[in-house]
């Protein structure tokens, strides 16, 4: 994390020499650093996939139910990511659509537990 850290520390201040000239420089070099550590990021993901698979191990917990959860965190993730680039760079209200789409996205990944809570419901209320 303080690899991370400083990268973002070094960018801003390599950046911030841009400021009053070039100021489309600023804005690749927050760009190109914003990739490198949302990669940098995901990276460390594989850790927390292992704990998962440990901890699967040990219950009874059905996978699918944590694949979507995965699957809407990933999608959170990736829309603030691509939302915060946007509105850097001046375009809030592209920005603000990425969001949207975003909160979308995530409610259409979590609609098959919503369905099989509803069946549960429906199953106890013998409907």
């Amino acid at each position: 994390m303080i690899k991370i850290a400083l990268l973002g520390i070094a960018a801003v201040v390599l950046a911030l020499q841009f400021r009053n000239g070039k100021s489309e420089y600023g804005t690749l070099i927050s760009l190109a650093a914003c990739c490198l550590i949302f990669y940098f990021g995901v990276g460390m993901l594989t850790a927390v996939l292992d704990g998962i698979d440990r901890i699967l191990s040990y219950t009874a917990i059905d996978s699918e139910y944590l694949k979507i959860l995965l699957k809407m965190l990933g999608i959170t993730y990736a829309a603030e990511f691509a939302a915060n680039l946007c509105k850097d760079a001046g375009y809030s209200a592209i920005g603000s659509q990425i969001e949207l789409a975003g909160k979308f996205a995530v409610l259409a990944a979590g609609m098959p537990v919503v369905i099989s809570v509803a069946e549960v419901i429906g199953n106890l209320l013998g409907k």
